[in-house]
Protein backbone atom coordinates (compact mmCIF):
# COMPACT_ATOMS: atom_id res chain seq x y z
CA UNK A 1 0.00 0.00 0.00
CA UNK A 2 1.60 3.39 -0.99
CA UNK A 3 1.09 5.61 2.22
CA UNK A 4 2.49 8.85 0.56
CA UNK A 5 0.15 11.71 0.88
CA UNK A 6 -2.20 9.66 3.11
CA UNK A 7 -3.87 10.15 6.49
CA UNK A 8 -3.73 7.55 9.39
CA UNK A 9 -5.58 7.23 12.66
CA UNK A 10 -3.90 4.65 14.90
CA UNK A 11 -5.16 3.08 18.35
CA UNK A 12 -2.59 1.85 20.89
CA UNK A 13 0.26 3.54 19.43
CA UNK A 14 2.37 5.25 21.89
CA UNK A 15 4.05 2.24 22.07
CA UNK A 16 4.98 -1.42 20.84
CA UNK A 17 3.92 -2.05 17.60
CA UNK A 18 1.18 0.97 17.52
CA UNK A 19 4.78 3.26 17.75
CA UNK A 20 6.55 1.06 15.53
CA UNK A 21 4.01 1.56 12.80
CA UNK A 22 3.53 5.28 13.51
CA UNK A 23 7.37 6.24 12.81
CA UNK A 24 7.30 3.96 9.82
CA UNK A 25 4.14 5.55 8.28
CA UNK A 26 5.77 9.27 8.76
CA UNK A 27 9.17 8.10 7.12
CA UNK A 28 7.46 6.33 4.64
CA UNK A 29 5.46 9.80 3.71
CA UNK A 30 2.26 9.48 5.36
CA UNK A 31 0.59 13.06 5.29
CA UNK A 32 -0.43 12.71 8.56
CA UNK A 33 -0.95 10.69 11.42
CA UNK A 34 -3.31 10.10 14.63
CA UNK A 35 -1.81 8.46 17.39
CA UNK A 36 -5.01 7.38 19.95
CA UNK A 37 -3.49 5.71 23.53
CA UNK A 38 -4.30 6.10 27.23
CA UNK A 39 -0.74 6.58 27.82
CA UNK A 40 -0.26 10.04 27.89
CA UNK A 41 3.47 10.83 28.88
CA UNK A 42 4.50 7.94 25.97
CA UNK A 43 2.04 9.70 23.10
CA UNK A 44 3.15 12.83 23.84
CA UNK A 45 6.78 12.27 23.75
CA UNK A 46 5.91 10.60 20.54
CA UNK A 47 4.10 12.92 18.95
CA UNK A 48 6.81 15.54 19.62
CA UNK A 49 9.81 13.14 18.73
CA UNK A 50 8.10 12.85 15.44
CA UNK A 51 7.15 16.78 14.56
CA UNK A 52 10.46 17.59 15.98
CA UNK A 53 12.24 15.33 13.08
CA UNK A 54 9.42 15.47 10.02
CA UNK A 55 7.95 18.61 10.90
CA UNK A 56 4.94 20.35 12.55
CA UNK A 57 1.46 18.70 13.26
CA UNK A 58 2.36 15.76 11.12
CA UNK A 59 1.68 13.22 13.93
CA UNK A 60 -1.30 14.08 16.44
CA UNK A 61 -1.51 12.63 19.90
CA UNK A 62 -5.13 12.09 21.08
CA UNK A 63 -5.95 10.75 25.08
CA UNK A 64 -8.02 7.50 24.06
CA UNK A 65 -9.23 4.97 26.25
CA UNK A 66 -10.93 3.13 23.30
CA UNK A 67 -13.28 1.21 25.86
CA UNK A 68 -14.69 5.10 27.07
CA UNK A 69 -14.02 7.64 24.47
CA UNK A 70 -13.21 6.21 21.31
CA UNK A 71 -15.90 8.07 19.41
CA UNK A 72 -15.01 11.29 20.81
CA UNK A 73 -11.96 10.63 19.55
CA UNK A 74 -12.27 9.31 16.18
CA UNK A 75 -14.17 12.66 15.51
CA UNK A 76 -11.59 14.95 16.94
CA UNK A 77 -8.96 13.26 14.44
CA UNK A 78 -11.68 13.62 11.86
CA UNK A 79 -12.05 17.43 12.51
CA UNK A 80 -8.30 17.90 12.79
CA UNK A 81 -7.37 16.54 9.36
CA UNK A 82 -10.89 16.44 7.32
CA UNK A 83 -10.36 12.95 5.98
CA UNK A 84 -8.81 9.40 7.48
CA UNK A 85 -7.77 6.95 5.11
CA UNK A 86 -6.39 4.65 6.97
CA UNK A 87 -7.84 3.14 10.60
CA UNK A 88 -5.50 0.48 12.03
CA UNK A 89 -7.45 -0.91 15.18
CA UNK A 90 -4.09 -1.92 17.10
CA UNK A 91 -5.09 -1.40 20.53
CA UNK A 92 -5.17 -4.50 22.84
CA UNK A 93 -3.71 -6.18 25.93
CA UNK A 94 -2.92 -9.69 26.68
CA UNK A 95 -4.43 -11.17 30.70
CA UNK A 96 -6.79 -13.52 30.75
CA UNK A 97 -6.63 -12.93 34.83
CA UNK A 98 -10.44 -13.29 36.44
CA UNK A 99 -10.46 -9.92 37.19
CA UNK A 100 -8.91 -8.82 34.34
CA UNK A 101 -10.40 -10.58 30.96
CA UNK A 102 -13.70 -8.61 31.09
CA UNK A 103 -11.64 -5.48 30.19
CA UNK A 104 -9.64 -7.93 27.90
CA UNK A 105 -12.52 -8.76 25.47
CA UNK A 106 -13.89 -4.75 25.38
CA UNK A 107 -10.36 -3.59 24.33
CA UNK A 108 -10.00 -6.40 21.80
CA UNK A 109 -12.87 -7.43 20.84
CA UNK A 110 -15.85 -4.63 21.75
CA UNK A 111 -13.70 -1.43 20.97
CA UNK A 112 -12.20 -2.58 17.91
CA UNK A 113 -15.42 -3.81 16.19
CA UNK A 114 -16.67 0.01 17.16
CA UNK A 115 -13.87 1.47 15.74
CA UNK A 116 -14.00 -0.68 12.67
CA UNK A 117 -17.90 0.40 11.83
CA UNK A 118 -17.09 4.37 12.76
CA UNK A 119 -14.41 3.93 10.21
CA UNK A 120 -16.64 1.75 8.08
CA UNK A 121 -19.53 4.38 7.56
CA UNK A 122 -17.21 7.83 7.32
CA UNK A 123 -15.71 5.89 3.88
CA UNK A 124 -17.86 4.21 2.48
CA UNK A 125 -18.40 5.64 -0.80
CA UNK A 126 -22.36 4.56 -1.17
CA UNK A 127 -22.80 7.21 1.46
CA UNK A 128 -20.52 9.98 0.30
CA UNK A 129 -17.27 8.63 1.76
CA UNK A 130 -14.33 8.57 -0.71
CA UNK A 131 -13.27 4.55 0.27
CA UNK A 132 -10.19 3.99 2.33
CA UNK A 133 -8.66 1.33 4.53
CA UNK A 134 -9.45 -0.43 7.98
CA UNK A 135 -6.20 -2.88 8.94
CA UNK A 136 -7.26 -4.85 12.45
CA UNK A 137 -4.55 -6.60 14.31
CA UNK A 138 -5.15 -9.80 15.50
CA UNK A 139 -2.35 -12.46 16.03
CA UNK A 140 -1.09 -15.42 15.35
CA UNK A 141 -2.78 -17.54 18.09
CA UNK A 142 -5.88 -16.87 16.08
CA UNK A 143 -5.15 -19.27 13.40
CA UNK A 144 -4.52 -22.35 15.93
CA UNK A 145 -6.01 -23.72 18.96
CA UNK A 146 -3.38 -23.61 22.30
CA UNK A 147 -4.03 -24.86 26.17
CA UNK A 148 -3.04 -21.56 27.43
CA UNK A 149 -4.48 -17.57 26.84
CA UNK A 150 -8.07 -19.25 25.89
CA UNK A 151 -9.54 -15.65 26.26
CA UNK A 152 -7.03 -13.90 24.49
CA UNK A 153 -6.77 -16.48 21.83
CA UNK A 154 -10.42 -16.28 21.42
CA UNK A 155 -10.61 -12.64 21.26
CA UNK A 156 -8.01 -12.45 18.30
CA UNK A 157 -10.12 -15.76 16.63
CA UNK A 158 -13.10 -12.64 16.98
CA UNK A 159 -11.15 -9.82 15.03
CA UNK A 160 -9.97 -12.20 12.27
CA UNK A 161 -13.86 -13.82 11.34
CA UNK A 162 -15.27 -9.92 11.97
CA UNK A 163 -12.58 -8.30 9.54
CA UNK A 164 -13.11 -10.79 6.71
CA UNK A 165 -16.70 -10.85 7.41
CA UNK A 166 -16.71 -6.65 7.14
CA UNK A 167 -14.10 -7.11 4.18
CA UNK A 168 -16.34 -9.52 2.26
CA UNK A 169 -16.07 -8.86 -1.46
CA UNK A 170 -19.85 -8.36 -1.60
CA UNK A 171 -19.21 -5.24 0.92
CA UNK A 172 -15.97 -4.22 -0.84
CA UNK A 173 -17.63 -3.74 -4.14
CA UNK A 174 -20.74 -1.44 -2.69
CA UNK A 175 -18.25 0.62 -0.28
CA UNK A 176 -14.74 0.93 -1.80
CA UNK A 177 -13.61 0.19 1.82
CA UNK A 178 -10.87 -2.44 2.27
CA UNK A 179 -10.72 -4.34 5.81
CA UNK A 180 -7.37 -6.14 6.41
CA UNK A 181 -6.03 -8.08 8.85
CA UNK A 182 -2.58 -8.66 10.00
CA UNK A 183 -1.77 -11.70 12.43
CA UNK A 184 1.50 -10.94 14.02
CA UNK A 185 3.98 -13.16 15.54
CA UNK A 186 5.91 -13.19 18.47
CA UNK A 187 6.77 -9.52 18.57
CA UNK A 188 9.07 -8.30 21.52
CA UNK A 189 6.91 -5.54 23.24
CA UNK A 190 6.32 -4.88 26.89
CA UNK A 191 2.86 -6.78 25.98
CA UNK A 192 5.52 -10.14 25.68
CA UNK A 193 8.03 -8.64 27.88
CA UNK A 194 5.60 -7.52 31.03
CA UNK A 195 3.92 -10.08 32.93
CA UNK A 196 1.33 -11.49 30.86
CA UNK A 197 -1.01 -12.47 34.09
CA UNK A 198 -1.99 -15.97 34.03
CA UNK A 199 -3.61 -17.38 37.00
CA UNK A 200 -0.23 -18.47 39.03
CA UNK A 201 3.30 -18.71 38.45
CA UNK A 202 3.54 -22.46 36.68
CA UNK A 203 1.23 -21.49 34.21
CA UNK A 204 3.13 -18.21 33.08
CA UNK A 205 6.44 -20.35 33.27
CA UNK A 206 4.56 -22.86 31.05
CA UNK A 207 2.89 -20.42 28.54
CA UNK A 208 6.20 -18.62 27.97
CA UNK A 209 7.56 -21.98 26.86
CA UNK A 210 4.77 -22.34 24.87
CA UNK A 211 5.48 -18.88 23.01
CA UNK A 212 9.42 -19.50 22.37
CA UNK A 213 7.92 -22.44 19.76
CA UNK A 214 6.01 -19.91 17.86
CA UNK A 215 7.13 -18.26 14.83
CA UNK A 216 9.31 -15.08 15.60
CA UNK A 217 7.92 -11.66 14.15
CA UNK A 218 11.16 -9.47 13.13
Amino acid sequence: MNVKNKVFLITGAATGIGAGITRALVKEGAKNVAVLDVNVDAGEALQNELNEKHGANKVLFIKCDVTQNLDSAFDEAMKQFGYIDVVINNAGIMNDAPHIYEKEIAINVTALITGSLKAYNWMRKDRDGKGGTIINISSIVALFQSPLLPVYSATKSAVLQFSNCLGRTENFSRTDVRVITICFGITDTNLIRGRIGCIDEESEEKMFAYLQKCPTQR
